[in-house]
């Protein structure tokens, strides 16, 4: 499945549900206030978030009100804002001769999977991936890395449960730059973003890393559950608050109709999503391309609903 299908069909449920209120919605009558009250509701309960919906139904209006407006125009208006709130990521050049990346967020967002998944993705570009096995806290997450380090052809690094997770990253960082590893990918174990002490144990993986070189980690990617919505938001702010995040990683997107959301996570914060979970498939991580996104929300046609 290409990237674009991918996308498209991980939106399907949002795509769906705003389809069948903008249908209702636009027909060729004359745009009213009320109409655009409205829209903004069906993008809140999009998950589109308070903001976002707002500069949508505001453009809008400042271009139609009171003139008639069919579902392609209202859809061609609301794809166009929607691209201008998106940052457009780029592929952060590879730091040499050691890249490593550091990977947090809350329980259950699919943090491991995703390490997982971007070992295959690196080792199929014909990187020389180590895992660093930093969830100590749960047993399952160490042998599902182990699992996806034979799967990827990867090295891994672990220490025994409960052990310190910033000594974890250190050595293998040190095993990483000793077997000619060229890109290290570090787990860690779950976490609420309210939590000051747990927040403080990631702090310590970043201060233990900069021993061996300042700029690391040269990329720290949050992962986020795409179907808790809103919710996002406030872990992204927390998360960012206290460990400088480079990008995002939105999984579960196929799993629900706040599709929405995305728009909300990248309206507050400018952050770039880097990739996108569309499914449970091996290689259901795909990269976020800002089109692709808005295109499967926003589709020109009818069709998908």
């Amino acid at each position: 499945m290409g990237v674009f299908s991918a996308i498209h069909e991980g939106l399907k449920k949002s795509r769906d549900a705003l389809s069948r209120e903008l249908r209702q919605m636009f027909g060729g009558e004359r745009l009213t206030e009320e109409m655009l009250e409205e829209l903004e509701e069906s993008l809140i309960r999009a998950d589109v978030g308070v903001g976002p919906a707002l500069k949508m139904s505001d453009a809008l209006r400042d271009r139609a009100l009171g003139r008639p407006v069919d579902r392609k125009t209202a859809r061609a208006l609301l794809a166009e804002v929607a691209m201008e709130m998106l940052p457009e990521p780029s592929e952060p050049a590879f730091a040499e001769p050691l890249h490593v990346v550091l990977v947090i967020g809350v329980n259950g967002a699919g943090k491991t999977t995703t390490i997982g998944k971007l070992a295959r993705r690196y080792a199929a570009m014909g990187r020389k991936v180590m895992l660093a096995a930093g969830d100590t806290f749960r047993a399952a997450a160490i042998e599902q890395l182990e699992e996806w380090a034979k799967r990827s052809g990867a090295d891994i690094v672990k220490h025994h449960l409960g052990s310190d997770s910033a000594a974890v990253a250190f050595d293998a960082y040190n095993a990483a730059k000793a077997r000619g590893c060229d890109t290290l990918l570090v787990d860690t174990a779950g976490r609420l973003h309210n939590k000051a002490n747990l927040m403080e144990e990631l702090a310590k993986i970043v201060r233990v890393l900069r021993r061996n070189d300042p700029a690391l980690p040269h990329e720290t990617l949050l992962v986020v559950d795409g179907a808790t919505g809103q919710n996002a938001v406030a872990q992204i702010k927390s998360f960012n608050r206290d460990i400088p995040l480079t990008g995002l990683v939105v999984t579960k997107l196929d799993g629900s109709a706040r599709g929405g959301a995305v728009l909300a996570m990248a309206h507050e914060l400018g952050l770039p999503i880097r990739w996108v979970g569309v499914g449970e498939g091996i290689d259901d991580l795909v990269p976020f391309s800002r089109k692709e996104y808005v295109d499967g929300l926003f589709p020109e046609e009818d069709g998908e609903a």
